[in-house]
């Protein structure tokens, strides 16, 4: 459809009236319309310009909207402007989960700060726990070591737990060394006076044990290097009282072997001994050097 529109010469004003009509320009019922605009200066009542206008115009969207095919084009546009709403939503929903992400991110990395500073202290702490314990040992080898509050040792108290000491000493390296001396001898007779060289020899290992080892209780190497101690002496000992060393392969031999093997005999009976002895100061059965005064 065509629209033709012809200017006036002459004023619109407010009563100007504007006819619009349609006429055919040929004979066919095909060929679209052409629409004319009378314009009158005759003033009326029926209306203004402005509502003449304005009802063709919304006839005209009136008649668009109403098609076809544009309720297609304006659905289509419904459409799309619900999903650019929902792709505006998701959108801020992302922007959300972000900062969500940024926050736990931030709150993770404080935790694992704080976590190392936490295992740091607890280092630190377990290094002055063995700082104060190693503090406490020496102020009891310090404090005790007088036996006494008067700052003096009980002599008879220290007497009394050296005896003790032999006797434990004494008697359990004794039986340790039963076996030993029953492979060396043939009568009964013959038994008696290896076990009493080593009930002996024990008693004394028991009392030295206990003024060397003293509160140290715990080293290990202190406790076993007075066995070793003992056990070289009296093997050496007994090897001495052997036949004479001759200046020959065989003898070097002899005397090295049966030297070896009085020491390791030596050295299991004074570490049966030892172990007896700690194990009765562990069972504060007996009291090591020096006596503490709440014994």
């Amino acid at each position: 459809m065509e629209f033709l529109l012809f200017t006036t010469h002459f004023p619109i004003t407010s009563s100007t009236i504007i006819k619009p009509f349609f006429f055919n320009t040929c004979s066919s019922s095909s060929t679209p319309r052409s629409l004319f605009m009378k314009c009158s200066s005759e003033g009326s009542d029926n209306g203004s310009l402005k509502n003449i206008i304005s009802g063709m115009v919304d006839k005209r969207v009136e008649d668009l909207l109403n098609k076809e095919e544009n309720k297609g084009l304006f659905d289509g546009l419904e459409k799309a402007s619900l999903r650019v709403e929902m792709a505006k939503k998701e959108l801020a929903e992302i922007k959300r989960q972000e900062i969500e992400a940024a926050e736990m991110k931030k709150y993770v990395n404080y935790l694992q700060t704080r976590e190392s500073e936490i295992a740091e202290c607890q280092r630190e702490m377990s290094e002055a726990r063995a700082m104060v314990e190693e503090a406490e040992r020496s102020l009891s080898l310090n404090s005790y070591g007088t036996g006494s509050t008067d700052g003096e040792i009980d002599k008879d108290r220290e007497r009394l737990e050296s005896v003790k000491a032999a006797s434990v000493s004494a008697v359990v390296g004794t039986l340790a060394g039963i076996p030993i001396s029953l492979s060396q001898v043939t009568s009964t007779e013959q038994l008696l006076f290896p076990l009493a060289i080593t009930f002996i020899s024990c008693a004394l290992f028991g009392v030295t044990f206990r003024y060397t080892v003293r509160r140290d209780l715990d080293n290990i190497q202190l406790k076993t290097g007075t066995a070793a101690a003992f056990s070289v002496v009296k093997g050496l000992a007994a090897l001495g009282a052997g036949p004479a060393l001759e200046l020959n392969r065989a003898s070097f031999l002899s005397h090295a072997f049966d030297g070896a093997l009085y020491v390791s005999e030596s050295l299991l009976v004074f570490l049966f001994a030892a172990v007896g002895l700690d194990y009765f100061f562990k069972l504060n059965l007996l009291s090591p050097f020096p006596i503490t005064p709440s014994r």
